[in-house]
């Protein structure tokens, strides 16, 4: 039903009638009526319209109105093959940087920038020079004119795509560039292309027959709109019907293209949105022996920019760990670098990073997404739209425990099942638009069920839900936890979250953790001020209404404004020159607690 969106407005229903039209007559007019188009009169000679010939006659008293019906084969087949040759190269030249090494890639990307710098209606004239007058110079010239325009537009759209969640994950799974573009990238994009190719088969139609008219088009005895156009135009002062029948053709196919176009791409942009309405300073460690152990952390990209600076945390068995801070503080950043997905040029240094053991870098693919499962924040960005949702959980297994494609879709039904989706078998059969918010968010979970996950990255995973779902979320969270031992990574920007669900808390600010401590201890035992502050910001029942609201004066400093001194010392009420200049380290404040603050207990007690 979603193809026939088009045709519910008028426009795009009288397009496709015209359309509909128009490839009739391509395909029956030179059966019915090619005999009567070639006929020669030679006593009806160059005559006006009559009952007997509509638009009149040509020099050999061949009859103008069945000529130009069966130029309709001629004229739409021609611009036709033009587009699909013109879409074809664009495509190819549009989405082949992506799997090219990156020397290569540029050089494309630059010849298709020069190229549409020029006007399509000069290009097509500059192709028809080279490639010399006829038919097949003409389709050629059309084609390549297109062609730049349709690479640009194809790299726009690879590239809006290739940043998405779903494609990180493809990547982990191992799947080869080749296969990421024809199975990932470019189904996602096929619709806007097609609209467009449709958009550019009107355009070549009237450059086309624009070509024919000057001469350089279809050469006699062929005939398509153009060339009986230009005939037609040499007595139009004397009877204007031989020119404006084939004239009338020309701008009719052509609208019949162009509106259907526009038509489907109005319907495009609303079934979108209706769809949417995804080594450094040593600091003090943790102990060993964890799941997950993370020792002096960096991620850095070009032009010096770290965004996560000096991270150092274990997560054991069956904890759940929550990372909180203001956006921007490196907490995502943080889960993806544990999760190898950050990519080039981005580049991730630790003095150690070991799940289960074994250096990340070196625990095989296949280990990694069984053993690791990561819950995206936006689902709707992590679930490829183009595939339903039983059969993107059903690849987890195929790729990484190696069942069959009947015993992992069973299990995906399973795992549905758990996470209580209703109806596991017929939601499998359906596509994320139509999931909820809340029942995307349990179908990315049930995904990293799909192996037998030892720990869960949840990176936000209650954002834009309303709180009944959050609770839902979180205590499914919880459950896996307790039902199969698993640790969890809790990243969220709500304190109050991680306070309820936690068994530790660390606290991140402009890329490091400045305290980590027991979140039974949270609300009683806090110290460093950024805590106390991210504490006070948030209402409770003992707040005076009639007071304003607490906020924290200031915003966090950007990752390559980050300086010496303490990142938080512009914000903070005990910040002194010490503060300013010296940026302290992670210490042992008391059993289990950790602050980065160069202040004493006592000092830190009295800002609560």
């Amino acid at each position: 039903m979603r193809r026939l969106t088009v045709l519910r407005s008028p426009v795009g229903a009288a397009s496709a009638v015209l359309l509909t039209v128009l490839l009739a007559l391509a395909i029956l007019a030179p059966v019915l009526w090619g005999d009567r188009a070639a006929a020669i009169d030679t006593d009806a000679l160059q005559q006006g319209p009559s009952a007997d010939h509509l638009l009149g006659t040509d020099q050999l008293g061949r009859d103008i109105f069945f000529r130009v019906l069966v130029a309709t084969r001629l004229t739409i087949g021609l611009a036709l093959l033009a587009t699909v040759i013109g879409v074809v190269t664009g495509l190819v030249l549009g989405s082949v940087p992506s799997v090219l090494p990156r020397w290569a890639a540029r050089i494309v990307i630059s010849g298709v920038n020069i190229a549409v710098a020029f006007p399509g209606l000069l290009l097509a004239l500059f192709f028809a020079v080279i490639f010399g007058t006829g038919t097949i110079g003409a389709v050629l010239a059309i084609a390549f004119a297109i062609t730049p325009s349709f690479a640009r537009l194809t790299q726009t759209l690879t590239a809006s795509v290739s940043g998405r969640d779903f494609i990180a994950a493809a990547r982990v799974c191992g799947v080869g560039r080749f296969r990421l573009l024809t199975r990932h990238v470019l189904p996602n994009i096929a619709e806007p292309l097609v609209i467009n190719a449709t958009l550019a088969a009107g355009s070549a139609l009237t450059a086309f027959a624009g070509l024919s008219f000057l001469g350089i088009g279809v050469q006699a005895p062929s005939y398509d709109w153009g060339r009986l156009l230009g005939e037609g135009l040499n007595r139009i002062y004397i009877s204007p019907a031989p020119a404006l029948g084939p004239a009338i053709a020309v701008v009719l196919a052509g609208l019949a293209f162009n509106l259907f176009g526009e038509a489907a791409a109005a319907g495009h942009r609303q079934r979108s949105h209706r769809a949417t309405a995804v080594p450094a300073t040593t600091s003090s460690a943790p102990d060993d022996g964890g799941l997950l152990t993370v020792r002096n952390l960096h991620v850095s990209f070009p032009g010096g920019i770290t965004p996560v600076r000096g991270v150092s945390f274990t997560v054991h068995n069956g904890e759940m760990i929550g990372v909180v801070g203001e956006s921007g503080s490196g907490k995502s950043l943080t889960a993806l670098a544990v999760s190898r997905l950050v990519e080039h040029p981005g580049t991730v240094t630790a003095d150690a990073l070991e799940f289960g053991g074994k250096p990340l870098d070196r625990t095989p693919d296949r280990e990694l997404g069984t053993r690791l499962a990561m819950v995206f924040q936006d689902p709707t960005t992590s679930f490829n739209p183009t595939k339903r949702i039983g059969r993107q959980l059903s690849e987890v297994s195929e790729v990484h425990q190696g069942l069959g494609r009947v015993a992992a879709a069973r299990k995906a039904v399973d795992r549905l099942g758990a996470v209580r989706i209703p109806e596991p078998e017929r939601r499998a059969k359906q596509y994320p638009h139509e999931f909820s918010g809340g029942m995307r968010q349990r179908a990315m979970i049930a995904m990293g069920l799909m192996g037998e996950p030892q720990l869960v990255i949840a990176d936000e995973p209650t954002t834009a839900l309303d709180v009944t779902v959050q609770r839902e979320v979180l205590k499914l969270l919880a459950t896996i936890r307790e039902d199969r031992s698993a640790a969890v990574l809790l990243i969220s920007h709500d304190i109050t979250v991680v306070a309820q669900t936690c068994d530790r808390v660390l606290v991140m600010y402009a890329g490091r953790i400045v305290e980590e401590l027991p979140t039974d201890e949270l609300f009683t035992a806090a110290r460093h001020p950024y805590t106390t502050a991210l504490l006070k910001a948030v209402p409770d029942l003992d707040t005076d209404r009639g007071a304003p609201l607490a906020v924290i004066p200031g915003r966090p400093p950007e990752p390559g404004e980050i300086g010496r001194g303490c990142p938080f010392a512009p914000r903070c009420p005990l910040a002194d020159d010490q503060c300013r200049t010296e940026e302290p380290e992670l210490t042992d404040f008391g059993p289990d607690h950790r602050v980065a603050c160069w202040k004493s207990e006592t000092e830190l007690a009295g800002v609560r």
